[in-house]
């Protein structure tokens, strides 16, 4: 069957499970490698396997910080994401203070962000903020990307997949207009098909984090899943 080749550089393949087993991440990479993905996107638990198993393969390692719930401390935040690029992640994604943006608390979500980036940058690797726009009124929606702007982030994300909803249309066109051409915009949440791709970087996604990019670039129907 051919695949979408020129779609597969727009993917974090990704494997967030908490009961995920090392085989399966394994598995993960040998499909992001067979299928040239940007990344592949894990738990901090797994990111000197991944590494280890793209080594020299062009593919990228990605974690994710303060996940599912963005509830952790700053500094929390920040421990856990140097310790992801000491262990070889090339870019980290991270959870707001999803009560700051909902209660309009600019400062502190621009305080959160700033703190992970500058860890995050100090080392080469970069930064997606993950504002979980589910849970946010658009108006929340553009405070947090505005946040993300202004702490020195490099791109703004939709969504975990752990609390309902998804990447849609309408939120990545708004996170675009909000955030400019600058920044990249990640869709992320309930992308399983490549037309959802297709209209996803449409919209102005230029990154889409999926478990179902196998089933993306071969034009068919991925499952559910993060």
């Amino acid at each position: 069957m051919s695949t979408d080749a020129s779609l597969a550089s727009f993917i974090d393949h990704t494997l967030l499970k908490p009961e995920a087993s090392r085989e399966q991440i394994l598995t993960v990479c040998r499909e992001a490698v067979e299928y040239s993905f940007k990344s592949v996107c894990v738990n901090p638990l797994w990111v000197s396997t991944v590494r280890t198993a793209v080594k020299d393969t062009g593919v990228l390692t990605c974690s994710v910080i303060g996940f599912p719930l963005g509830a952790s401390t700053t500094e929390v935040k920040v421990v856990e994401a140097r310790g992801a690029v000491a262990d070889g992640a090339d870019e980290i994604d991270m959870v707001i203070d999803i009560a700051a943006a909902r209660a309009g608390e600019r400062d502190v979500l621009v305080q959160d962000i700033r703190a992970v980036a500058d860890a995050v940058h100090e080392n080469g690797a970069i930064l997606k903020v993950i504002i979980e726009t589910a849970l946010l009124s658009d108006e929340q929606k553009v405070l947090a990307c505005e946040a993300a702007v202004e702490a020195g982030a490099d791109f703004v994300k939709t969504s975990t997949g752990f609390n309902g909803g998804g990447a849609t249309v309408e939120d990545i066109a708004l996170m675009r207009r909000t955030v400019g051409p600058g920044l990249g915009v990640k869709a992320s949440g309930g992308v399983r098909s490549l037309e959802d791709a297709r209209a996803m970087i449409g919209a102005g996604a230029t990154r889409i984090g999926a478990s179902s990019g196998v089933a993306i670039v071969k034009g068919e129907q991925g499952a559910a899943g993060y």
